[in-house]
């Protein structure tokens, strides 16, 4: 029987790893800018593992952006896929391809406990929808759904492009500088790995501070290191993420929980599990005591997007072996 593979491929990394009884093998991180398209990085990973074209009988790839037809374009890199192409590159029998945070979604039902930091107390609803929501390229939101069979629905969606809320007064400031300088502000502008940069000078510009930093690692590592400014970007960048992770919980009756994914929040984990962000979540006026008990997870888990393509395609290949011929 051949082996699968499954990809995880944002606007920076492309994870790849093979998937076996249920688990992940032999991961391996490419990044994106160095191979012209997913077919010469998936050849490039499976020449390391000493497997010829032909070896590898399904694919799932988590892709970012939203998945539909036989052309896909990445949102955030300059790679895409031609289904029938890719295909017939690789020797490729059976081709999945969903969004990203789909895939990250569906990685939350194999996390263990030890790799997850909790953020908010409560008690998740086993019927009702769980939120995941994560920056790291862009921002990306999903919805996970238990069914009655046992198996798992994810929403897809494109939740990291809503508008950005403004909560207070300092945040209202913000935004118009913000809006100056980038007119329709969205989530996805300030709650990403860029975002942070965006945030800081958007910060800088409104106090008249002088710009000392040019990178988003930078400004993290002043902010740890116990700089003002650097430290107000974490944190006002904590307490938007709050904003909208409670307004997309309020939108999805998320009283399943929530799950704080991504690259850029566990950098400075600490940091964020003292900020605003819980405040924040539930700052909704009349509907503020809604958001109290939903818990919120922090994910410390280093692959979930691989583990939830893996998921999505033994869901498909139990379903039916033609549908995972199908986009999802």
């Amino acid at each position: 029987m051949k082996l699968a593979l499954v990809g995880d491929i944002g606007g920076t990394n492309a994870r790849f790893a093979l998937w076996r009884d249920e688990q992940l093998e032999a991961v391996q991180v490419l990044p994106t800018a160095d191979f012209e398209g997913p077919e010469q990085a998936i050849a490039a990973y499976l020449h390391a593992q000493g497997l010829a074209p032909g070896a590898i009988g399904s694919v799932c790839l988590a892709c970012a952006g939203p998945v539909s037809g036989n052309l896909f374009r990445f949102t955030n890199n300059h790679w895409r896929i031609d289904r029938a192409a890719f295909c017939e590159a690789l020797q490729i029998d059976r081709l999945l391809m969903i969004n990203d945070f789909s895939a990250m979604a569906l990685g939350m039902t194999r996390i263990a406990e030890h790799e997850r930091v909790q953020v908010c107390p409560g008690e998740p609803q086993a019927e009702r929808p769980t939120l995941v929501i994560g920056a790291g390229t862009g921002l990306g939101v999903g919805t996970l759904l238990a069914q009655a069979d046992g198996s798992w629905r994810v929403l897809p969606g494109e939740g990291g492009h809503v508008d950005l809320p403004i909560g207070s007064p300092r945040e209202a400031e913000l935004w118009q500088v913000l809006y100056r300088q980038l007119g329709h502000v969205r989530a996805e502008d300030v709650l990403s790995g860029n975002g942070l940069l965006v945030l800081y000078r958007a910060i800088c510009e409104l106090d008249g501070q002088p710009l000392q930093h040019a990178t988003p690692a930078a400004i993290t590592a002043a902010a740890l290191a116990g700089e003002p400014v650097a430290g107000e970007v974490l944190e006002q960048f904590s307490c938007w993420l709050g904003r909208v992770a409670g307004n997309d919980v309020l939108t999805l009756g998320a009283r399943g929980g929530v799950y704080v994914v991504g690259g850029v929040v566990p950098r400075f984990a600490e940091r964020f599990l003292a900020s605003g962000f819980a405040k924040s979540f539930r700052d909704k006026g009349c509907m503020s005591d809604y958001l109290h008990g939903i818990p919120v997870w922090l994910v410390t888990a280093e692959y979930p997007g691989l583990t939830g393509a893996g998921v999505a395609l033994q869901q498909a290949s139990e379903r039916s072996p033609d549908a995972i011929r199908e986009n999802r």
